[in-house]
């Protein structure tokens, strides 16, 4: 996605200057190399991501692939890892993200995460995505291996993708290209009058989306246009149900009315993304086969007479409803707490478990990546961490080690090494 602004060279000199001076404070991470043979992790409590818990399990993976998982695995020919007292679970799955597409909130240049217009699902969050990142290791450190980069702004804001989060470009960084179309619902109530009120461009709004949504359908259902039309092609996968839309609303009667219009415009897979008030019209998600990502736990409700702790309790009342629940972290720095937003969820209802499969499994199905990912299972990616404690407690989250599909993941940041750097001067001084 190009950058809205065009930069002076004054402008640009200094963003390549600021860029210069950051890159001499840290060492770059080098991308980790394949999976060269096969390893056994021996002896850990094994969080499988479905409910399943292994105590004393040992798991093999070879060429980046499970192959054995139980408390007896073959170790011929494999390095073994003892991890007695240690916890082994799958790398966590951050959806609704804009991880590889921001860097520096403040700093235009390094924002590319929105286009002009209003409806751009062309725009592709894949080639844009950074590799590059410093934010990206500091992820990993928490236990986050995959993100689904999203674009922002507009009404239909582009197409995702999800990414792991190691690689040398965006080719080696890519887990699934393209798999979903981000729309953000008009909502009934306005954010630019003060204090709130009637949307009065609501009605003209959802006819613009229901013209496209509409013009869409009749050109895919032509195999060869005349004229190629790029806006429908990249919406062409809505109406076979190989692309998902992932609808941003919160009110009940939006996420009703959302999902009925889209349905009826032929839209075949259907997410709800943020789902505040999704607990009211459980029912209708469970009969719509619609699944939810609730946005962060660490907030306040939005209605002065809703209950304080309803952001923490929610995960457990929508999924105790029916409804299938992931769990998102809104941003980039901030996908880091997604774990320890979890465990605040088991406080509030969630079994440690439940809370788990909700950013590890769940998050894969809704993804469609549940396949390869989410849970530790014969056939799937090895892509999991190993932590001294459990990883949602900030206490104890404590990773140790980490792989994507089999590859051993350098555990460092700018953070650590500047940690490192002045640990060494000041311990100097004290001799």
């Amino acid at each position: 996605m190009e950058t809205r602004n065009r930069l002076t060279p004054i402008i640009l000199s200094l963003a390549i200057l600021l860029g210069v001076v950051l890159n001499t404070q840290a060492q770059r991470i080098k991308p980790a190399p394949p999976q060269s043979k096969p390893i056994v992790l021996q002896g850990a409590t094994i969080h499988v991501g479905n409910g399943q818990v292994i105590n004393n399990g040992s798991i093999r993976f070879e060429k980046g692939i499970i192959t054995e998982v139980g408390t007896s695995v073959n170790s011929t020919g494999a390095q073994v890892i003892n991890l007695t007292g240690k916890h082994i679970y799958p790398g966590i799955i951050a959806p609704n993200t804009s991880v590889g597409l921001v860097e520096i909130g403040a700093v235009r240049a390094s924002v590319d995460n929105e286009e002009q217009g209003s409806f751009n699902p062309e725009a592709r969050a894949l080639t844009s995505f950074n590799t590059d990142s410093d934010v990206i290791p500091t992820l990993r450190f928490t236990g986050v291996l995959i993100a689904e980069s999203v674009p922002s702004g507009g009404i239909v804001s582009g197409t995702a993708s999800i990414m792991e989060m190691d690689g040398w470009n965006w080719e080696d960084a890519v887990h699934k290209a393209d798999n979903g179309i981000h729309l953000n619902w008009v909502s009934r109530f306005s954010r630019r009058r003060r204090g709130g009120g009637v949307n009065r461009r609501r009605a003209r709004l959802l006819k613009v989306i229901e013209n496209t949504m509409n013009e869409a359908r009749a050109y895919v259902q032509n195999p060869k246009p005349a004229k190629t039309n790029l806006k429908f092609e990249a919406m062409r996968g809505l109406y076979d149900g190989s692309t998902t839309l992932f609808v941003h609303t919160n009110y009940s009667k939006d996420i009703v009315e959302s999902v009925q219009k889209l349905k009826s415009y032929g839209v075949k897979r259907i997410v709800i993304v943020g789902g505040r008030e999704a607990l009211k019209v459980a029912d209708f998600l469970n009969d719509e086969k619609v699944p939810v990502i609730l946005n962060e736990t660490h907030r306040l409700p939005r209605r002065s007479h809703t209950d304080v702790d309803m952001p923490f309790k929610l995960p457990y009342l929508l999924g105790k409803a029916g409804v299938v629940v992931g769990l998102s972290v809104s941003g980039w720095w901030q996908v880091r707490t997604l774990p320890f937003q979890a465990g605040t969820a088991v406080a509030h209802g969630l079994k440690k478990e439940e809370a788990l499969e909700m950013i590890t499994l769940n998050n894969a199905k809704i993804l469609g990546i549940d396949d390869k990912v989410g849970s530790l299972e014969k056939g799937k990616h090895a892509t999991l961490i190993v932590s001294k404690g459990d990883i949602l407690d900030m206490l104890t989250n404590d990773i140790e080690h980490a792989f994507i599909r089999g590859k051993k993941i350098v555990l460092d940041d700018k953070q650590q090494q500047l940690y490192k750097r002045f640990k060494k001067k000041y311990d100097s001084q004290k001799k």
